[in-house]
């Protein structure tokens, strides 16, 4: 393979045989190598020419690669930093990819993954690439263009999420992403991936709790034909199916711990065994993770393991609710309209002025897929002429004050300050016990316990905001 002739490469490591391993390795695959063994060696490369790729051990005799990295950032300089980690050494990896190195590698090296990282490292840099066998070929650029543009608006949140993928695409850091129910995750998960170096490859989108715990393993790591009750044929885990590119898995938090386990050792190994084998597969895919959820919580509370949460919390993107980028509301109701025009085959009316001041009123809690909803309706009632949005239910609405271009932190204000205070108050008290209960599965003694109150306590507030409870009750949950 000749695909990388211009790509340069250093090698940094202290065990000769090793060092001749990797640049034997990386001549094969048709780049330029040089190697050092200690840290003043690499500087010495480094200050008489430029790299491609750095590939660090993390000891080294006079210091640690972490050095190495730091003097590359601190000087701006373009290589693409790997570092190699003893295995076990999780906490030198996440400290590494948090510092800006592009990717990590666990001794001992697994010389098809050692391929694999170098190669994706190099992607963009010193040459093009061979694109992944499989995939659809697209443009980086115009892919990347059309999912940071599904991402709509331009107040100061938005464009703080932008900046944010446009920085942490570019390197392999498992990154989390975090908002509210409705708010886009998946999108910023999309536009990640098709602003990274992984574009042309798959991106395999996982909802974690819409899978029963006991397919979780078969689904995630593969299984082979025989390995349970209708397993007729060999067939692709999610971690395989990524192959070369990204898995998203959403709603991280509605994992069971039993499977946390097993997702932390497939993380951290980079290989995943499927079921009814005996035989361990090296994966090359990039994590991005989603949730609702305060998972920092739910680790201080058990059902979170902690080991995992820092894994997959090198990088953070926060996306913002709807309630503190009221300014993007017109060009959200123009792009939503759009996609309801193009998917019901049927002209859509104009929104008014008068609409979109009823729709500011709204406090939107369920962000954007509320909104959509809201205007999926308007259209369904609508009379050809024009569309009407419902006014908000009694207690809920935002004063006049709060209209779409106000500054955000102004709505927000706005938004709690209702004409109502006792009915807005049990409105907010409802939907906090609302999602207390969900999340422990109506269990009332474990709600109560997450919300530091008492047994009788939440008893009491069920029965008078008349939260409708499942059949049967949740009795096998509460102290007796």
């Amino acid at each position: 393979m000749n695909t990388h002739t211009a790509a340069s490469i250093l090698v940094v490591d202290d065990e000769p045989d090793l060092r001749t391993l990797y640049e034997l390795t990386l001549l094969r695959e048709g780049y330029r190598v040089e190697a050092a063994a200690t840290v003043a060696e690499a500087r010495e490369q480094l200050a008489a020419q430029k790299f491609d790729v750095v590939i660090s051990d993390m000891r080294l005799p006079d210091g640690f690669g972490m050095e190495l990295l730091h003097d590359l950032r601190q000087q701006q300089r373009r290589e693409r930093c790997v570092v190699m980690t003893a295995y076990g050494s999780a906490d030198n990896a996440v400290e590494a990819l948090r510092a800006g190195a592009f990717d990590y590698l666990t001794k001992p090296v697994d010389l098809k993954q050692f391929r694999a990282v170098v190669a994706s490292a190099i992607q963009g840099i010193g040459g093009v690439p061979a694109p992944q066998r499989g995939a659809r070929v697209r443009p980086a650029a115009l892919a990347s263009q059309d999912a940071m543009g599904r991402l709509i608006g331009e107040s100061a949140p938005m464009r703080a999420v932008k900046d944010r993928i446009a920085k942490v695409a570019r390197s392999m850091a498992p990154v989390l992403v975090r908002g509210e129910s409705g708010t886009g995750k998946e999108l910023v998960a999309r536009a990640l991936h098709a602003s990274s170096q992984r574009a042309s490859g798959p991106l395999v989108a996982v909802n974690c709790g819409a899978i029963p715990e006991n397919l979780l393993e078969a689904e995630f790591f593969g299984a082979r034909k025989g390995s349970y009750t209708g397993a007729s044929q060999d067939r692709e885990g999610f971690f395989q199916a990524a192959r070369g590119g990204t898995l998203f898995l959403d709603e991280i938090g509605d994992l069971p711990l039993a499977m946390q386990s097993k997702l932390l050792r497939a993380i951290q190994e980079r290989s995943v065994r499927p079921l009814g084998s005996t035989q361990e597969e090296a994966v090359d895919v990039r994590i991005v993770s989603a949730t609702h959820r305060d998972l920092a919580a739910d680790v201080l509370g058990g059902r979170f393991r902690q080991d995992l949460y820092y894994r997959l919390n090198v990088i953070e993107v926060l996306v913002p609710p709807l309630r503190e980028r009221r300014e993007d509301l017109p060009a959200l109701c123009a792009a939503l309209l759009a996609r309801i025009q193009e998917d019901s085959h049927i002209a859509v009316p104009p929104l008014t002025d008068t609409a979109m001041q009823q729709l500011a009123r709204h406090p939107l809690t369920g962000n954007v897929r509320e909104l959509e909803n809201l205007l999926h309706r308007a259209v369904a009632l609508s009379d050809g002429r024009e569309l009407h949005i419902e006014d908000p239910a009694p207690g809920t609405a935002c004063p006049p004050g709060s209209a779409p271009g106000a500054p955000a932190a102004a709505s927000a204000a706005a938004c709690e300050m209702p004409g109502d205070l006792q009915a807005w108050l049990d409105q907010q008290e409802r939907e906090i016990l609302v999602r207390a209960l969900h999340e422990s599965g109506f269990n009332r003694t474990a709600a109560a316990a997450r919300l530091g109150i008492s047994l009788r306590q939440i008893r009491y507030r069920i029965a008078r905001l008349d939260i409708a409870m499942p059949q049967g009750g949740d009795e096998h949950g509460d102290a007796q």
